[in-house]
């Protein structure tokens, strides 16, 4: 594989789009938004900096990323040349099936299509296409360019050769795959969102305090990061719809979204991408406080 395309421009797509360029292939990043473009490169390039003052890469090194950027908002300009499609849009299942049907028409009968989803089935979005042993999943972690992980999620019909294929390629990338079956939220959601959802619960009841919970699992778990904190870096919209998704998937009341966490979402308390979730980031990320409703008086 040489010619790789991104659909989506946000946070997964910016990261993948990097992380491939960086590798040395030949990267189409389509978006319909040209801001959404021109704000993704804008990220790539100052990351590619953070990583040039940390050693971590070289002044050629970044160039040579740069140059093999290419942003289209085009769909079937950017992905006719492709040997492999990455779809990282919003995690809806509509407009997932949607991208998936025009891929399928577009592309080379031979192009693997894959999606970064982080919950949707991949056998169902596979059924929209005529060439469901070549439509896989690479769920990429967030952000991407750092964290090793992907999941590997083979549909109920991809094949040995595109699923080795796929395996390879990560490992290419610098990254550790793990193959995992179709299942609602796979194997990373289907465990890091019921801890989400019960601490938002926990917080809910009044159990204890926003920090006083991340605290718990940071010292006690040994988790990098809270369970709240987390919440807000992924979305609290991602995380409301990857439960959705698993609780429709499941039909298990388990994974019923906390209705603080629907309020929340309802209300545009997204996290760090809109200044304000359990915490408020009005001040940037490293003054980031408790959000004034969560205070205990």
């Amino acid at each position: 594989m040489k010619n790789i395309s991104v659909i989506g421009a946000g946070t997964m797509g910016n990261g993948i789009a990097h992380t491939f360029a960086q590798k040395g292939y030949k990267v189409n990043l389509i978006d319909i938004s040209p801001e959404a473009l021109e704000k993704a490169l804008a990220t790539i390039e100052k990351n590619l900096d953070r990583m040039l003052k940390k050693e971590e890469i070289t002044e050629e090194d970044k160039v040579g990323t740069l140059s093999n950027l290419c942003a289209l908002t085009e769909i079937s300009e950017g992905v006719k040349n492709a040997d492999l499609v990455v779809e990282a849009a919003t995690e809806n299942i509509d407009l997932k099936l949607k991208i998936f049907k025009q891929l399928d028409k577009v592309c080379k009968s031979d192009t693997i299509l894959a999606s970064n989803t982080s919950s949707i089935s991949i056998t169902q979005i596979a059924n929209v296409t005529n060439r469901e042993d070549k439509v896989i999943g690479m769920h990429f972690m967030n952000p991407v360019p750092i964290m090793k992980l992907v999941e590997v999620i083979r549909g109920q019909v991809t094949s040995d050769e595109v699923t080795q294929s796929i395996m390879e390629l990560s490992k290419h990338l610098g990254k550790i795959p793990v193959e995992v079956n179709d299942a609602p939220g796979f194997v990373a959601n289907r465990i890091l969102m019921p801890m989400i959802n019960e601490a938002i619960h926990t917080l809910n009841e009044n159990v204890s305090s926003v920090e006083g919970i991340d605290t718990v699992m940071i010292l006690g778990m040994s988790h990098p990061m809270g369970p709240l904190q987390l919440a807000d870096f992924i979305g609290l919209d991602v995380c409301l719809s990857i439960l959705d998704v698993m609780y429709k998937g499941f039909s298990d009341e388990k994974y019923a979204p906390c209705s603080l966490l629907v309020e929340m979402v309802k209300k545009g308390k997204l996290g760090v991408k809109s200044g304000i979730g359990f915490y408020d980031y009005s001040e940037g990320l490293k003054n980031k406080k408790v959000a004034q409703q969560f205070l205990i008086k």
